[in-house]
């Protein structure tokens, strides 16, 4: 699926690059991983080639524009249950690697930090989801990471 050089979205970490594909000998069977260096902070993470939701390939264009519609929806009810149920909830949102699920934790935390002020945790969660959108949309459209931020940032000014 993926070759070295293609850009790769890991569930939960972000976009990498494929760096190289190797195999291990994991005991009885032989296994062949992608090992993807992120984007973001440059660390190394090894996705099994035959993974169903291990990468994924960048976001389609189309997809981007449904991401910009539903960072601009602010017609939503604000979730003002416990931090930490928001916080669980979140996190299963941002580790199933879609975009439009990061997308919506990051409405959905917008939106709250008008209501009331935001947990460490869900101020670096924030911030982490805008990370990762900008990353993946700047690389699918080829457009500059800086100017994607701040496109995003001006959905919910």
């Amino acid at each position: 699926m993926f070759q070295v050089g293609d850009y790769a979205v890991c569930p939960g970490h972000g976009v990498g690059q494929v760096c190289d594909v190797e195999d291990r000998d994991l005991g009885e069977s032989v296994v062949s991983f992608y090992i993807i260096r992120l984007i973001s902070n440059g660390m190394t993470v090894m996705v099994p080639t035959k993974s169903e939701d291990g990468a994924r390939k960048l976001v389609e264009i189309g997809e981007v524009t449904e991401v910009y519609g539903l960072l601009q929806d602010h017609d939503i009810k604000i979730d003002k249950s416990t931090w930490n149920r928001r916080h669980r909830e979140y996190l299963n949102k941002i580790k199933t690697g879609s975009i439009i699920e990061i997308a919506e934790v990051l409405r959905a935390l917008f939106l709250l930090k008008t209501v009331k002020s935001l947990s460490f945790g869900e101020k670096k969660m924030l911030e982490q989801c805008r990370e990762m959108l900008a990353e993946e949309i700047a690389l699918s459209a080829g457009d500059n990471k800086v100017e994607v931020a701040s496109k995003i940032n001006s959905c919910f000014n």
